[in-house]
């Protein structure tokens, strides 16, 4: 009996220590529009990228410049203009397991992508609270919404 125990809690351990590792949930399409300050629908324009090493990280910080092509949520931002959107991805290059944690988003656009984007600013965006200095960063792992139909259309 004690045994079978033992053996319970040790898979249950082995399924926790396996969802850990988990990348971060993705929100659904209701609390992307909720946490976001603005939602605006565009073309990628062109995406530029630089990638640095911190600590145990590789990081690849990308800014998308988007032609504004509506605004469904936010103030500020008219169609036609172009807006720049930051986001990252990261994956671990230290030695040993990767500690829990975020890979950053996913689902990234390409230049010539019509997407809907949930975009926080000045304001929580999924992964800090520090973003205070007037930039838009993309919402949460999933902020990108890839579109089918042409935007402006």
């Amino acid at each position: 009996m004690i045994r079978s125990v033992w053996v319970v809690i040790l898979a249950w351990s082995t399924v926790l220590a396996g969802l850990a590792h988990a990348e971060k949930s993705p929100l659904s399409p209701d609390e992307l529009r909720e946490t976001a300050t603005h939602v605006i629908t565009g073309r990628v324009a062109a995406v530029f990228e630089r990638t640095e090493v911190a600590g145990d990280w590789k990081y690849i910080r990308f800014v998308a410049e988007v032609r504004v092509d509506g605004c469904e949520k936010g103030d500020g931002i008219h169609k036609g203009e172009l807006l720049y959107v930051r986001y990252y991805s990261r994956a671990w290059v230290g030695a040993g397991e990767q500690p829990p944690s975020s890979p950053g988003h996913t689902g990234l656009p390409s230049a010539g992508n019509a997407v809907r984007l949930y975009l926080a600013r000045n304001a929580y965006d999924g992964f800090t609270s520090d973003n205070t200095d007037g930039g838009f960063n993309v919402i949460g792992g999933n902020g990108f919404e890839k579109l089918t139909r042409a935007v402006g259309k």
